[in-house]
Protein backbone atom coordinates (compact mmCIF):
# COMPACT_ATOMS: atom_id res chain seq x y z
CA UNK A 1 0.00 0.00 0.00
CA UNK A 2 1.25 3.41 -0.94
CA UNK A 3 0.32 7.07 -1.10
CA UNK A 4 1.04 8.47 -4.38
CA UNK A 5 -0.04 11.42 -4.75
CA UNK A 6 -1.57 14.01 -1.57
CA UNK A 7 -3.60 17.51 -2.14
CA UNK A 8 -3.98 19.73 0.49
CA UNK A 9 -6.35 23.03 0.49
CA UNK A 10 -7.03 25.12 3.68
CA UNK A 11 -5.09 22.11 5.98
CA UNK A 12 -3.90 23.89 9.48
CA UNK A 13 -0.98 26.04 8.03
CA UNK A 14 -1.19 25.04 4.21
CA UNK A 15 -2.91 26.78 2.12
CA UNK A 16 -2.39 24.66 -0.79
CA UNK A 17 0.12 21.22 -0.89
CA UNK A 18 -0.23 18.94 -4.47
CA UNK A 19 2.84 16.95 -4.42
CA UNK A 20 3.95 13.14 -5.54
CA UNK A 21 5.68 10.49 -3.07
CA UNK A 22 8.29 8.22 -3.47
CA UNK A 23 6.88 4.62 -2.80
CA UNK A 24 9.95 4.37 -0.62
CA UNK A 25 11.04 6.76 2.25
CA UNK A 26 10.25 10.44 1.88
CA UNK A 27 11.84 13.07 4.28
CA UNK A 28 10.54 16.18 5.39
CA UNK A 29 12.94 18.76 6.47
CA UNK A 30 12.12 22.23 8.19
CA UNK A 31 12.42 23.77 11.35
CA UNK A 32 10.24 23.43 13.64
CA UNK A 33 6.71 24.74 13.50
CA UNK A 34 7.22 25.01 9.61
CA UNK A 35 4.35 21.96 9.27
CA UNK A 36 6.26 19.03 9.15
CA UNK A 37 4.02 17.24 11.46
CA UNK A 38 1.35 19.20 10.38
CA UNK A 39 1.47 17.37 7.06
CA UNK A 40 1.62 13.92 8.55
CA UNK A 41 -1.40 14.49 10.49
CA UNK A 42 -3.17 15.15 7.04
CA UNK A 43 -1.88 11.82 5.78
CA UNK A 44 -2.91 10.22 9.32
CA UNK A 45 -6.31 12.06 8.82
CA UNK A 46 -7.04 10.92 5.44
CA UNK A 47 -6.49 7.09 6.73
CA UNK A 48 -8.50 7.18 10.04
CA UNK A 49 -10.87 10.30 9.25
CA UNK A 50 -9.53 11.77 13.00
CA UNK A 51 -6.64 13.63 14.27
CA UNK A 52 -4.26 11.50 16.38
CA UNK A 53 -3.56 15.32 17.92
CA UNK A 54 -6.95 16.86 18.64
CA UNK A 55 -10.54 15.93 18.95
CA UNK A 56 -11.61 19.59 17.46
CA UNK A 57 -11.94 18.84 13.98
CA UNK A 58 -12.38 22.39 13.64
CA UNK A 59 -8.41 23.02 14.99
CA UNK A 60 -8.07 21.13 11.56
CA UNK A 61 -9.08 23.69 9.61
CA UNK A 62 -6.76 27.11 7.96
CA UNK A 63 -7.17 30.21 10.04
CA UNK A 64 -9.63 32.11 8.07
CA UNK A 65 -11.03 29.19 5.97
CA UNK A 66 -14.46 27.73 6.15
CA UNK A 67 -12.99 24.04 5.75
CA UNK A 68 -9.98 21.98 5.61
CA UNK A 69 -9.80 19.10 2.33
CA UNK A 70 -7.71 16.53 1.77
CA UNK A 71 -7.46 14.30 -0.84
CA UNK A 72 -5.04 11.43 -1.75
CA UNK A 73 -4.36 9.02 -4.59
CA UNK A 74 -3.63 5.41 -2.73
CA UNK A 75 -2.14 2.41 -4.70
CA UNK A 76 -2.87 -0.81 -3.80
CA UNK A 77 -2.39 -4.24 -4.98
CA UNK A 78 -6.11 -4.88 -5.45
CA UNK A 79 -6.11 -1.06 -7.62
CA UNK A 80 -6.18 2.54 -7.33
CA UNK A 81 -8.46 4.53 -4.94
CA UNK A 82 -8.92 7.87 -4.44
CA UNK A 83 -9.64 9.37 -0.72
CA UNK A 84 -11.37 12.43 -0.46
CA UNK A 85 -11.58 13.78 3.12
CA UNK A 86 -13.59 17.32 3.89
CA UNK A 87 -13.53 18.64 6.81
CA UNK A 88 -16.27 22.00 8.03
CA UNK A 89 -17.91 23.71 11.00
CA UNK A 90 -20.77 21.39 9.66
CA UNK A 91 -18.85 17.78 10.06
CA UNK A 92 -16.95 15.91 7.81
CA UNK A 93 -17.31 14.13 4.55
CA UNK A 94 -15.66 11.32 2.68
CA UNK A 95 -15.77 10.01 -0.57
CA UNK A 96 -14.13 6.42 -2.18
CA UNK A 97 -13.39 7.47 -5.85
CA UNK A 98 -15.57 10.11 -5.73
CA UNK A 99 -18.61 8.33 -4.35
CA UNK A 100 -19.71 10.04 -1.07
CA UNK A 101 -19.91 7.80 1.79
CA UNK A 102 -23.21 7.58 3.79
CA UNK A 103 -21.00 6.40 6.95
CA UNK A 104 -17.60 7.20 8.00
CA UNK A 105 -17.59 3.38 8.90
CA UNK A 106 -17.44 2.85 5.40
CA UNK A 107 -14.40 5.31 4.42
CA UNK A 108 -12.64 3.71 6.83
CA UNK A 109 -10.26 0.46 5.97
CA UNK A 110 -9.39 1.61 2.75
CA UNK A 111 -5.77 3.41 3.45
CA UNK A 112 -4.19 1.94 6.61
CA UNK A 113 -1.15 4.18 8.11
CA UNK A 114 0.89 3.37 11.47
CA UNK A 115 1.84 6.47 12.89
CA UNK A 116 4.95 6.18 15.60
CA UNK A 117 6.08 9.66 17.54
CA UNK A 118 7.67 10.60 20.79
CA UNK A 119 4.86 10.20 22.82
CA UNK A 120 4.00 6.60 21.48
CA UNK A 121 7.22 5.89 23.55
CA UNK A 122 4.40 6.56 26.01
CA UNK A 123 2.53 3.23 25.08
CA UNK A 124 4.53 0.99 27.46
CA UNK A 125 4.68 3.07 31.05
CA UNK A 126 1.73 4.99 30.02
CA UNK A 127 -1.82 4.93 31.41
CA UNK A 128 -4.15 1.83 30.66
CA UNK A 129 -6.42 4.49 28.59
CA UNK A 130 -3.36 4.93 26.30
CA UNK A 131 -2.70 1.54 25.64
CA UNK A 132 -6.65 0.92 25.00
CA UNK A 133 -6.56 3.79 22.50
CA UNK A 134 -3.31 2.12 20.86
CA UNK A 135 -5.41 -0.91 20.54
CA UNK A 136 -8.73 0.05 19.42
CA UNK A 137 -7.60 2.51 16.67
CA UNK A 138 -4.92 0.00 15.34
CA UNK A 139 -7.23 -3.07 15.23
CA UNK A 140 -10.13 -0.62 14.17
CA UNK A 141 -8.14 -0.25 10.86
CA UNK A 142 -7.70 -3.83 10.15
CA UNK A 143 -11.22 -5.02 11.07
CA UNK A 144 -14.60 -3.34 10.33
CA UNK A 145 -15.78 -5.72 12.47
CA UNK A 146 -13.87 -4.96 15.25
CA UNK A 147 -14.82 -0.97 14.89
CA UNK A 148 -18.71 -1.84 14.48
CA UNK A 149 -18.38 -3.89 17.70
CA UNK A 150 -16.33 -0.85 19.36
CA UNK A 151 -18.79 1.69 18.27
CA UNK A 152 -21.34 -0.38 19.27
CA UNK A 153 -19.90 -0.93 22.61
CA UNK A 154 -18.81 2.44 23.53
CA UNK A 155 -23.33 3.52 22.43
CA UNK A 156 -24.39 1.38 25.11
CA UNK A 157 -21.95 2.06 27.61
CA UNK A 158 -22.85 5.62 27.63
CA UNK A 159 -26.48 4.82 27.83
CA UNK A 160 -25.91 1.99 30.58
CA UNK A 161 -23.83 4.96 32.86
CA UNK A 162 -26.26 7.12 31.67
CA UNK A 163 -29.17 4.81 33.09
CA UNK A 164 -26.77 4.16 36.18
CA UNK A 165 -26.90 7.73 37.28
CA UNK A 166 -31.05 7.93 37.20
CA UNK A 167 -30.82 5.01 39.47
CA UNK A 168 -28.03 6.27 41.85
CA UNK A 169 -30.37 9.58 41.75
CA UNK A 170 -33.93 7.67 42.33
CA UNK A 171 -35.06 8.82 38.58
CA UNK A 172 -35.79 5.45 37.56
CA UNK A 173 -36.39 2.33 39.34
CA UNK A 174 -36.57 -0.07 37.06
CA UNK A 175 -33.83 -2.62 37.31
CA UNK A 176 -35.22 -4.65 34.52
CA UNK A 177 -34.23 -2.07 31.83
CA UNK A 178 -30.79 -2.07 33.37
CA UNK A 179 -30.83 -6.11 33.35
CA UNK A 180 -31.23 -5.10 29.24
CA UNK A 181 -28.86 -2.84 28.99
CA UNK A 182 -26.40 -5.22 30.27
CA UNK A 183 -27.16 -7.67 28.13
CA UNK A 184 -26.76 -5.48 25.21
CA UNK A 185 -23.30 -4.25 26.31
CA UNK A 186 -21.76 -8.04 27.24
CA UNK A 187 -22.86 -9.01 23.58
CA UNK A 188 -20.83 -6.26 21.99
CA UNK A 189 -18.06 -6.75 24.73
CA UNK A 190 -17.58 -10.53 24.13
CA UNK A 191 -16.79 -9.90 20.67
CA UNK A 192 -14.40 -6.62 21.66
CA UNK A 193 -12.09 -9.34 24.07
CA UNK A 194 -12.08 -12.30 21.84
CA UNK A 195 -10.66 -10.21 19.08
CA UNK A 196 -8.53 -8.54 21.28
CA UNK A 197 -7.18 -11.67 22.64
CA UNK A 198 -6.96 -12.98 19.00
CA UNK A 199 -4.86 -9.98 17.21
CA UNK A 200 -2.66 -9.68 20.76
CA UNK A 201 -1.50 -12.98 20.75
CA UNK A 202 -1.05 -12.65 17.15
CA UNK A 203 1.25 -9.43 17.41
CA UNK A 204 3.50 -10.37 20.67
CA UNK A 205 4.56 -13.34 18.45
CA UNK A 206 5.85 -10.78 16.17
CA UNK A 207 7.01 -8.39 18.78
CA UNK A 208 8.80 -11.21 20.40
CA UNK A 209 11.14 -11.88 17.23
CA UNK A 210 11.66 -8.00 16.78
CA UNK A 211 12.26 -7.68 20.63
CA UNK A 212 15.01 -10.78 20.69
CA UNK A 213 16.63 -9.37 17.35
CA UNK A 214 17.27 -5.73 18.76
CA UNK A 215 18.59 -7.34 22.38
CA UNK A 216 20.24 -9.55 20.58
CA UNK A 217 18.52 -12.46 22.35
CA UNK A 218 19.44 -11.61 25.74
CA UNK A 219 15.64 -10.17 26.86
CA UNK A 220 12.23 -11.72 26.07
CA UNK A 221 8.92 -9.75 25.29
CA UNK A 222 5.60 -11.12 26.20
CA UNK A 223 2.24 -9.84 26.38
CA UNK A 224 -0.18 -9.95 29.06
CA UNK A 225 -3.65 -9.14 28.61
CA UNK A 226 -5.75 -8.07 31.52
CA UNK A 227 -9.17 -7.94 31.32
CA UNK A 228 -11.39 -9.34 33.76
CA UNK A 229 -13.17 -11.82 31.46
CA UNK A 230 -11.52 -15.10 32.54
CA UNK A 231 -8.84 -16.86 30.59
CA UNK A 232 -10.82 -19.67 29.57
CA UNK A 233 -13.48 -17.64 28.09
CA UNK A 234 -11.62 -15.82 25.91
CA UNK A 235 -11.62 -17.66 22.70
CA UNK A 236 -15.35 -17.79 22.43
CA UNK A 237 -18.21 -15.39 22.16
CA UNK A 238 -20.86 -17.33 23.69
CA UNK A 239 -18.44 -17.76 26.99
CA UNK A 240 -17.09 -14.46 27.00
CA UNK A 241 -20.65 -13.32 26.98
CA UNK A 242 -21.61 -15.07 29.64
CA UNK A 243 -18.79 -14.47 31.85
CA UNK A 244 -19.65 -10.73 31.07
CA UNK A 245 -23.03 -11.04 31.94
CA UNK A 246 -22.12 -12.41 35.40
CA UNK A 247 -19.55 -9.95 35.85
CA UNK A 248 -22.24 -7.32 35.48
CA UNK A 249 -24.94 -8.83 37.82
CA UNK A 250 -22.47 -9.43 40.64
CA UNK A 251 -21.64 -5.67 40.26
CA UNK A 252 -24.50 -4.46 39.55
CA UNK A 253 -25.30 -2.79 43.11
CA UNK A 254 -21.87 -0.91 43.10
CA UNK A 255 -22.60 0.23 40.00
CA UNK A 256 -25.76 1.17 41.18
CA UNK A 257 -24.07 3.35 44.03
CA UNK A 258 -21.23 4.76 41.81
CA UNK A 259 -23.21 5.52 39.03
CA UNK A 260 -20.81 4.12 36.23
CA UNK A 261 -20.14 1.18 34.49
CA UNK A 262 -16.85 -0.66 36.72
CA UNK A 263 -16.57 -3.69 34.76
CA UNK A 264 -16.09 -4.39 30.95
CA UNK A 265 -13.41 -4.18 27.87
CA UNK A 266 -13.63 -0.39 28.10
CA UNK A 267 -11.56 -1.36 31.63
CA UNK A 268 -9.00 -3.57 29.94
CA UNK A 269 -5.22 -3.24 29.78
CA UNK A 270 -2.15 -4.55 28.77
CA UNK A 271 1.45 -5.47 30.39
CA UNK A 272 4.75 -5.76 28.62
CA UNK A 273 6.37 -8.27 30.42
CA UNK A 274 10.33 -8.44 29.37
CA UNK A 275 12.70 -11.40 31.70
CA UNK A 276 9.45 -11.97 33.71
CA UNK A 277 8.42 -8.53 34.97
CA UNK A 278 6.37 -6.07 33.63
CA UNK A 279 8.37 -3.33 31.83
CA UNK A 280 6.15 -0.62 32.80
CA UNK A 281 7.02 -0.80 36.63
CA UNK A 282 10.26 -2.49 36.22
CA UNK A 283 12.14 -2.30 33.10
CA UNK A 284 14.62 0.74 32.73
CA UNK A 285 14.29 3.51 30.03
CA UNK A 286 15.93 1.56 27.24
CA UNK A 287 14.14 -1.29 27.72
CA UNK A 288 10.76 0.81 27.80
CA UNK A 289 11.86 2.33 24.52
CA UNK A 290 13.05 -0.91 23.14
CA UNK A 291 9.88 -2.58 23.54
CA UNK A 292 7.62 0.12 22.42
CA UNK A 293 9.55 -0.11 19.15
CA UNK A 294 9.01 -3.97 18.60
CA UNK A 295 5.36 -3.71 19.41
CA UNK A 296 5.38 -0.75 16.72
CA UNK A 297 7.13 -2.42 14.17
CA UNK A 298 4.85 -5.59 15.16
CA UNK A 299 2.14 -3.58 14.54
CA UNK A 300 3.36 -3.34 11.08
CA UNK A 301 3.59 -6.84 10.43
CA UNK A 302 0.28 -7.46 12.02
CA UNK A 303 -1.37 -5.62 9.40
CA UNK A 304 0.46 -7.16 6.91
CA UNK A 305 -1.13 -10.25 8.55
CA UNK A 306 -4.45 -9.58 8.56
CA UNK A 307 -4.93 -7.13 5.17
CA UNK A 308 -2.75 -8.74 3.29
CA UNK A 309 -0.91 -5.12 2.21
CA UNK A 310 1.95 -3.77 4.44
CA UNK A 311 0.74 -0.05 5.97
CA UNK A 312 2.12 3.46 5.28
CA UNK A 313 4.54 4.09 7.69
CA UNK A 314 4.40 7.91 9.65
CA UNK A 315 7.51 8.37 11.75
CA UNK A 316 6.78 11.51 13.49
CA UNK A 317 10.92 13.15 14.61
CA UNK A 318 10.99 9.81 16.32
CA UNK A 319 14.58 8.96 15.34
CA UNK A 320 15.88 12.00 17.35
CA UNK A 321 14.49 9.68 20.15
CA UNK A 322 16.06 6.76 19.43
CA UNK A 323 19.54 5.02 20.01
CA UNK A 324 21.66 3.90 17.30
CA UNK A 325 21.06 1.04 17.73
CA UNK A 326 17.23 1.29 17.76
CA UNK A 327 17.53 3.62 14.61
CA UNK A 328 19.29 1.09 12.75
CA UNK A 329 16.85 -1.26 13.59
CA UNK A 330 13.91 0.73 12.51
CA UNK A 331 15.33 1.83 9.51
CA UNK A 332 16.61 -1.99 8.34
CA UNK A 333 13.40 -2.98 9.27
CA UNK A 334 11.31 -0.59 7.01
CA UNK A 335 13.87 -0.41 4.09
CA UNK A 336 12.14 -1.56 0.89
CA UNK A 337 9.29 -2.85 2.22
CA UNK A 338 7.06 -0.24 3.79
CA UNK A 339 6.64 3.83 2.31
CA UNK A 340 7.65 5.67 4.88
CA UNK A 341 7.26 9.55 5.99
CA UNK A 342 9.72 10.91 8.21
CA UNK A 343 10.25 14.39 9.77
CA UNK A 344 13.20 15.42 10.75
CA UNK A 345 15.16 19.20 11.25
CA UNK A 346 18.08 17.75 10.23
CA UNK A 347 19.68 14.36 8.63
CA UNK A 348 22.49 15.35 10.56
CA UNK A 349 22.62 12.04 13.50
CA UNK A 350 20.53 9.69 11.66
CA UNK A 351 21.91 6.71 9.74
CA UNK A 352 21.75 7.98 6.54
CA UNK A 353 23.85 4.87 4.81
CA UNK A 354 20.81 2.97 5.54
CA UNK A 355 18.40 5.37 3.99
CA UNK A 356 18.42 4.44 0.37
CA UNK A 357 17.91 7.03 -2.35
CA UNK A 358 14.78 8.98 -0.19
CA UNK A 359 13.06 11.79 -1.41
CA UNK A 360 13.49 14.81 0.57
CA UNK A 361 11.06 17.59 0.64
CA UNK A 362 11.70 20.87 2.40
CA UNK A 363 9.47 22.13 4.87
CA UNK A 364 8.89 26.09 5.27
CA UNK A 365 6.09 28.08 6.85
CA UNK A 366 3.70 26.01 5.39
CA UNK A 367 4.89 24.90 1.90
CA UNK A 368 6.24 21.83 0.68
CA UNK A 369 9.02 22.41 -1.93
CA UNK A 370 11.19 18.94 -3.36
CA UNK A 371 14.29 19.01 -2.96
CA UNK A 372 18.13 17.21 -2.60
CA UNK A 373 19.40 16.25 1.30
CA UNK A 374 21.39 18.72 2.88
Amino acid sequence: MRLTHLTLRNYRNYATVDCDFSPQINVLIGANAQGKTNLLEAVYVLALARSHRTSNDRELIRFGQDFAKITGTVAREIGTTTLELVVSKAGKRARVNRIEQAKLSQYLGKFNVVLFAPEDLAIVKGSPANRRRFIDMEFGQMSGKYLYNLSQYRTMLKQRNAYLKQLKFRQAKDRVFLDVLSDQLAAFGAEIVVARTALLAQMAEFAAVIHQDITKAKETLTFEYQTQVPEAARGSVEQAYAALQTLFAAHKDREIEQGTTLVGPHRDDVAFIVNGKNVASFGSQGQQRTTALAVKLAEIDLMKAQTGEYPVLLLDDVLSELDDTRQTHLLKAIQNKVQTFLTTTSLDGIAREIIDQPAVFHVADGVLTPGEAE
